[in-house]
């Protein structure tokens, strides 16, 4: 059967290659009495939504609206609770109707972005590493994809000077996104601000990723709500996954510049048709009764951060403690270089040895190249004993 050029662009993905991996894994377990797995590779909390959440979500799915196709017109109340949590948490006033936009999850808009304002052939800036959805909705859109590539000797801060005027000329659009996936950065307001700055000046479309904006365990998360000339050039992602727990209910929105918002719009009126009314009463609970339950949680991630992180050394892993919740964003070990494995090479093994799966770094990028990424989305003393469970396999290498 034929397959489009683009689509096979796209390529396996890396969750797509780690999960044959596991479910391979899997099977074999059982056939062989293995060590069960221990999945440490997806940014999917095991921690619960909060309480009032889940309630507003059951007893919205019991109305006859919740299971109709919702239309663009009947996400106004959650489009509504996002302006005021706006409003509430940067004191800026958002206008619902025309800047503010229900996605079905953070990845989702920013993989259909490049549609709604790239023609084909036009440039596009990601970092690298990034969120695989950031060049997947490039390529889709048959843009040229520039990157800027984050590099651990300047502690992963982009190089926004490297950027040349003739660059910015020729940029339309650049995906920025911190607190940062996959290498825990929270990051700077400053470096937002600067990129603001410059789309503005060269006319270029700056989107920023933030579904980690309540996730920084060291310093403040930056914000595009906080810079000038957002609501001309601007657009900022924010998600319920991380903050909220509700990875798999996939409801997240937007909030940006009124031509941006309603182009994307656009986009999105012949793909989908939203979110059901149920979820999105959840969202609205999010946001307007546990909007600091992001906080709570935060403890929970820092006590998993600093256990892990003490548990690696003491196995011989040095790795540097992250200023994002979530994540650990690790080094190959001396060992695994010397024997020339790549990053891919060594979580395959880790998983074949140990039962153990993590995420190859070179999956978000070149710049991710020889690095992994550690999920801390099991409890405490289950990660500290998926480490003590890597022991025997790792005294045998190193």
């Amino acid at each position: 059967m034929a397959i489009s050029k683009r689509v096979k662009q796209l390529g396996a993905g890396v969750f797509a290659r780690n999960d044959f991996r596991k479910q391979a894994y899997q099977r074999e377990a059982l056939e062989k009495d293995l060590l069960p797995l221990i999945d440490l590779s997806l940014g999917s909390s095991d921690l619960l939504p909060p309480p009032v959440v889940v309630k507003a979500i059951q007893s919205a799915f019991e109305l006859k609206s919740s299971s109709s196709y919702c239309l663009h017109a009947s996400t106004k109340p959650f489009r509504d609770a996002v302006a005021l949590w706006i409003q509430r948490r940067f004191g800026v006033k958002v206008d619902s109707e025309k800047e503010v936009l229900l996605l079905v999850g953070s990845q989702e808009g920013t993989a259909h972005l490049p549609l709604a304002v790239l023609n084909q052939g036009q440039s596009g800036l990601i970092l690298d590493p990034s969120y695989p959805s950031h060049k997947a909705g490039l390529l889709l859109a048959g843009a040229n994809i520039e990157t800027l590539v984050l590099k651990a000797s300047q502690l992963w801060k982009p190089d926004i000077n490297s950027l040349t005027c003739s660059q910015w000329d020729q940029l339309r659009l650049i995906i920025f996104g911190f607190p940062h996936n996959p290498t825990a950065q929270v990051g700077s307001q400053c470096w937002l601000d600067e990129i603001m700055e410059n789309g503005k000046k060269h006319q270029v479309v700056i989107a920023h990723d933030n579904p980690y904006f309540d996730l920084a365990l060291d310093g403040q998360a930056p914000s595009l709500m906080r810079c000038t000339g957002w609501r001309e050039w601007g657009i900022e992602f924010f998600s319920f996954s991380k903050g909220w727990c509700m990875g798999g209910f996939r409801l997240a929105f937007a909030v940006g510049a009124e031509s941006i918002i309603s182009a994307l719009k656009q986009v999105k009126g012949v793909i989908d048709f939203n979110q059901s009314l149920a979820i999105q009463a959840g969202g609205i609970a999010a946001l307007s009764i546990a909007d600091d339950w992001p906080s709570f949680i935060l403890e929970t991630y820092r006590e998993r951060r600093d256990k892990a992180v003490a548990k690696l050394k003491e196995l011989g892993w040095p790795v540097d403690s992250p200023s994002m919740a979530m994540y650990l964003w690790a080094s190959l070990p001396s060992w695994a270089k010397a024997q020339g494995l790549t990053d891919e090479e060594f979580a395959a093994k880790l998983l074949s040895h140990t039962g153990i799966a993590v995420t190859p770094g070179s999956g978000f990028g070149i710049g991710g190249d020889g690095w992994l990424r550690i999920a801390l989305v099991r409890p405490a003393a289950e990660i500290e004993n998926a480490i003590d469970q890597m022991k025997p396999w790792w005294n045998v290498n190193s």
